[in-house]
């Protein structure tokens, strides 16, 4: 291998690294937030799990999840865990979406392809 192609394989390997970490970032931000208000009741979130049927259990088992999913997210030995914990969570939002609760699923399809996205390249590590 010539000096110029190692190059370019370490500048790849950093670009990455930089889309990953912002992947984690942002999808930890935006699961600490969602997190917080399961956790702390807000009405919104006590209604969307109220149709849900499963009782508001459910609600604080969901909010602890995300937010203790979402701090993983921001540990590089541990963020593969986080997103696989993450990744399984949208599954079951997509499919609350689509089967019971209605509305537009794009926010949990978008944050299963972060949260995929994650996992995968961390595997790789």
């Amino acid at each position: 291998m010539t000096t110029v192609t190692l190059n370019r394989n370490a500048t790849k390997r950093r670009a990455l690294a930089v889309v990953v970490w912002a992947l984690q970032v942002v999808s930890a931000v935006l699961f600490l937030f969602s997190g917080t208000l399961k956790l702390t009741g807000a009405p919104m979130m006590v209604q969307m799990f109220g149709a849900i049927g499963l009782g508001q259990w459910f609600r604080y088992f969901t909010g602890g999840l995300e937010v203790i999913s979402a701090v993983l997210l921001l540990v590089p030995s541990l963020a593969r865990i986080g997103a696989l914990a993450l990744a399984i969570t949208m599954v079951g939002a997509i499919l609350t979406h689509l089967f019971i609760i209605g509305g537009n699923p794009a926010v949990p399809i978008a944050l299963l392809a972060a949260t995929t996205t994650i996992a995968w390249v961390r595997s790789r590590d």
